[in-house]
């Protein structure tokens, strides 16, 4: 089995992405599955393409496409993308698209297919600060989460997908001021939970996770 696992690059005015800090750190087979990684743009623009030439190089089986979430406290795995672009700021291609669709003739959203539940539930079971979200937002990161489940819904390859949203690492948040943070290392921890778990279960559990962020 093979899972491909993408971070980003640093935005915003920021000099480091924990998404890719952690994406690099991870092992190179977790059990039996291969992990490959890649780094797609902060872009609306450029962000799908190189994450569907990354689908097509790899041929995973499971792709987790990992972001950044300032403010956040806990290691966010998204429920759902949606078709909406709404940028509060502009990005790394100084583009700030405000209330255009993903895709102009695309479903209103998108349900991530790995087993959210299951892998909360095993994070949480690791000590790690975890919850399913309800809102991937409307920048990159949901543009990302929505991109990838419309490439799958029409792909010839049967694979599964999903978004983690992550906190600052410490070193942001020391220069924002105290903002919440995650260790590097919990967020590798985490997404490695994320890809044995989405590799060894087709369907998730049935369990309470509602709420609104």
């Amino acid at each position: 089995m093979i899972a491909l696992v993408t971070g980003f690059d640093p935005f915003g005015g920021d000099a480091v992405n924990p998404s890719s800090l952690a994406v690099s750190r991870l092992r190179k087979n977790i059990g039996t599955v291969t992990v490959v990684t890649a780094v797609l743009p902060t872009s609306y623009a450029k962000s799908a393409s190189v994450l569907r030439e990354a689908i097509d190089e790899a041929k995973p089986d499971i792709v987790l496409c990992v972001g950044q979430a300032g403010g956040r406290t806990e290691l966010s795995l998204e429920r759902i993308g949606i078709n909406v672009q709404d940028a509060r700021i502009p990005d790394n291609d100084r583009q700030q698209p405000i209330d255009l669709p993903v895709r102009a003739d695309g479903p209103a959203a998108y349900f991530a297919t790995l087993p959210v539940k299951a892998c909360v539930a095993e994070m949480r079971k690791a000590g790690l600060p975890a919850a399913v979200s309800n809102t991937a937002g409307t920048f990159v990161c949901n543009h990302i989460l929505y991109s990838l489940m419309d490439i799958i819904a029409s792909h010839p390859a049967k694979m599964r997908g999903g978004f983690l949203h992550i906190p600052y690492v410490p070193e942001q948040a020391a220069r924002l001021g105290g903002a919440p943070s995650m260790a590097v290392d919990d967020i590798v921890r985490g997404i490695e939970i994320i890809v044995a778990t989405s590799a060894a279960r087709t369907t998730d559990i049935h369990t309470a996770e509602g709420r609104i962020s």
